[in-house]
This record gives structure tokens, sequence and C-alpha cells, in this order.
């Protein structure tokens, strides 16, 4: 059976310059990374690279190349918060343009060599219905994930705390609204409010993607000491099932829910290890 690849984010270590993230990653010998083309936490500066994402993305893939690493996935934010751009939202000026930096996005992707691309679902708005928001966010996903794929692109959402999508029986609402679509999974947005791994399992089969750190009740991120989920029950899940991705390290450093309170480069190598003898 062949092993399930790892990647490693490479915005989990924002403070280094990119090429010493790049070094850092190629160096514990990890191939592949997941490139942030996200504002918020992004070592590329996003709106450069979405006016010319042929410029940007050609750029990366030498410096990617040079290292002997390829893209696993560009996590893809449009915006400074979940609202802005957001690909749901009830404005439909700002949709069209959403639509327009997605589209620069996948153009992006393509010019990286990148398989996959990572976007978020978008929310629910409080001036109208739940349902509402969800509907708008099923059209607009259904032909983004059609144009993708033209482009020879996958695209994904993940869903996430604070998205129309935060529990895992939205999640699989969403991917029998859109069937089409697939995750990016996170088990911590779920851990956090008190799932268990059993709920989180169930989603794995309609993954393809999966970001991996340690995570518990009321803690998006933690020690893999102190995480309560038991990767190597989702490692083998994945191998019964035939995931067909990448298991991405994906520590992050932001100040939002205790998210820069962990020693990501030793977390990074303890989860890494964890995963080589089970993957």
């Amino acid at each position: 059976m062949t092993q399930i690849p790892l990647a490693c984010a490479d915005f989990s270590f924002p403070l280094l310059p990119h090429d010493l993230t790049l070094d850092l990653i190629a160096g514990i010998g990890i191939g592949a990374v997941d490139i942030s083309l996200m504002f918020q936490n992004s070592h590329l500066n996003v709106a450069e690279a979405i006016a010319d994402p042929k410029r940007a993305a050609s750029d990366l893939a030498q410096k990617l190349s040079n290292r002997g690493l390829v893209v696993a996935d560009i996590n893809f934010t449009p915006g400074r918060d979940f609202e802005t751009r957001a690909l749901n939202h009830p404005d439909p000026a700002v949709r069209h343009d959403s639509a327009e930096w997605f589209r620069r996005a996948v153009e992006f992707c393509v010019h990286t060599h990148a398989p996959h691309m990572t976007i978020l679902p978008g929310v629910h708005w409080k001036n109208e219905s739940q349902e509402e928001s969800f509907n708008r966010c099923v059209v607009e996903l259904e032909w983004r994930l059609k144009y993708a794929a033209e482009a020879g692109v996958k695209v994904s959402v993940e869903a996430h705390l604070g998205s129309i999508v935060p529990t895992p029986a939205d999640a699989m609402q969403l991917i029998n609204a859109v069937p089409s679509l697939t995750l990016t999974l996170d088990y911590t947005h779920f851990t956090y409010q008190g799932f268990s791994d059993n709920d989180c399992e169930a989603l794995i089969p309609f993954a393809s993607h999966f970001h991996a750190r340690g995570g518990a009740v009321k803690r998006l991120q933690t020690s893999l000491k102190k995480s309560s989920i038991d990767y190597r029950r989702v490692l083998q899940r994945m191998k019964e099932v035939e995931y067909p991705g990448y298991f991405a390290i994906e520590y992050v450093w932001i100040d939002w829910e205790g998210c820069n309170e962990t020693d990501n480069i030793s977390e990074t190598i303890l989860l890494r290890d964890l995963a080589n003898q089970n993957r």
C-alpha cells in the first residue's frame, strides 16, 4: 500500500524569511508544502500575487524546485477576515470581485503546478436566514469547482470555526448539497467545540486534503502531548478508505485562540515522526 504523503505549511513559521522557511521544511525531510495565499498569514504579498499570478507563481515555483519541494496545496483566503470577499457575500458586486480573485488564484495554482487549492465556505450573514446564506454558498461553490477542475486544480473547502459550516453535521450537509465537493479536513475546529474523533471520522471519505496539529476542547492548537486527537487512528482510517491526499502538518502562529503558544518547529517534527510511523 502506498504511503500517505506528508506536507508542511509554510505559514507555520511566519517570523522566518520565506527562503529559510522552505529550507527548514526541506531540511526536516518533508517534500511538499502547503503555501499560504492568505492575507492574514502569508510570506507572499497576496495582492501582488493576485495582480500578476503568473509572475508570482513562477518565482515561487523556482524556489521550490531549487529545494526539491512540490506544492501540496494553495491555501487561499481573499480577505483579512472571514467576511471580506466571502464567496457567499450578499452584495453581488462583492461576489463579482471575489469571483475574479478566485480565477486569478486558480491561475496562480496552475503556474506553481499546484494540484489542489483550499478555500473557505463563507459565513452566515446575520441580516438573512441561515438557509439563504447556505444556498448562496452552494451556488458559488458549484461553478468554482467546475472552473478550477477545467484548469486541472481540485478545490476543497475547509469547514472551520466561524464559518457557515462549523460542525461535522454542517460540513456533511454541504457535501450532500454539492456532490462534487471535497473537504480540507481539520479536526481541531471540531475538537475545540467538544466533538469527538468519532464525530469527525465520518468526514474522512470526503476529504481531499487534511490539516493536522494538536488540538483539544477549547484549544484550537496545542502540543501533541496535550492533544486529544488520535492521529494514529486518523492515518489508519485514511488507509482504509484510500484517502487520496496529503497529511499536511499545519501548526499556525497567529494571535487567535491561543495559536501562538506552541513551539511550532518541535511540534511539527514530533507530528512528522508520528505520521512516519503510521502512514
